[in-house]
């Protein structure tokens, strides 16, 4: 099967032909219509996760996948054969990736049925930004009224983050650069949302907007440190990006260190809410899978929203 490879991390993905794999027992095999980039196979091609995952080479990189149930390992019995399925590759190494045309996934963990009035193509850019974005809303649970600060607005997690915050009826800071990014966060929701613009004086504007301190941030971009700092006495933070309580230590505020667990339970509810219209997957760009390097290299370059590549 075709595939978006590596051969060594760092490395440039480039894509190859690999064995097609077969579902071992308790495990799927599907194949994948569709999948993304996301920031988690950035870091993979340029080998931070070294020491970190186990990593077997020819590595095919990818996260994410939507598409239909090919074959079922010994004792599959919740999935059937041509299904429309979607999530996330959750294995404990890094080798048997979504960036391909076929993918082997428990069938317990990080696979959940595609519903009616969701497309393949939102499917495929869900599982992973969208498991992120609502364990950090879940975590920091804005009530209604609240204040949240949003670094990293522009990106595929926070694309999310800024719908789901807003829905939670919460005032939204989000950050934006005038222009084609300012336009992409303001389109993102009916609700109003407040823009700062992280390349000028962040502290300032937010402080503009919130003289007391924001209630929450959510840590998806930038110095997490300083965002902290913008926090009200007894705000929640939740980052994505490793910050951890020891790093404000005395500040007075919570810290949630989020790593995504993309179980059935959230892949649900993420595509109930995007089947129904109320949370849209934010594509901006769709790659063929020759085109996947071109896809890594918009992603690295800031693109915005979710990239997805098309695999079959």
């Amino acid at each position: 099967m075709r595939a978006v490879t590596l051969n060594s991390v760092p490395q440039t993905p480039a894509l190859a032909d690999v064995p097609t794999p077969q579902p071992e027992a308790g495990e799927v095999l599907v194949k994948v219509a569709v999948s993304s980039i996301n920031g988690f196979d950035a870091a993979t091609a340029a080998g931070y996760l070294q020491g970190a995952m186990e990593h077997r080479f020819p590595l095919v990189v990818g996260k994410d996948f939507a598409g239909t149930v090919e074959a079922l390992g010994d004792g599959v019995e919740d999935f059937t054969l041509g299904q429309a399925v979607f999530g996330v590759v959750m294995k404990p190494f890094l080798g048997t990736g979504s960036l391909a045309q076929y993918v082997t996934v428990p069938a317990g963990y990080g696979i959940a049925p595609i519903p009616d009035g969701l497309s393949v193509q939102q499917a495929g850019a869900l599982g992973l930004a969208g498991t992120a974005a609502l364990d950090s809303i879940t975590a920091v649970a804005p009530a209604a009224g609240e204040t949240v600060l949003i670094s990293g607005a522009t990106g595929g997690v926070g694309a999310l983050v800024v719908q789901l915050a807003a829905a939670r009826g919460a005032r939204v800071i989000a950050t934006a650069r005038p222009g084609a990014e300012a336009d992409f966060v303001i389109g993102l929701s009916d609700a109003t949302i407040h823009l700062v613009d992280f390349s000028g004086d962040l502290p300032a504007q937010v402080r503009a907007l919130a003289p007391h301190g924001v209630d929450a941030v959510l840590h998806l971009a930038g110095d997490g440190v300083q965002l902290a700092s913008l926090l009200r006495p007894g705000g929640r933070l939740a980052s994505t990006l490793g910050l951890t309580a020891e790093a404000v230590e005395g500040s007075g505020v919570t810290v949630h260190t989020i790593m995504a667990d993309a179980n059935a339970q959230p892949l649900t509810a993420l595509a109930a809410l995007a089947a129904s219209g109320a949370l849209r997957v934010p594509v901006t760009a769709t790659y063929s899978l020759e085109q996947a390097p071109e896809a890594f290299a918009a992603f690295g370059a800031g693109a915005l929203g979710k990239l997805a590549v098309t695999c079959s």
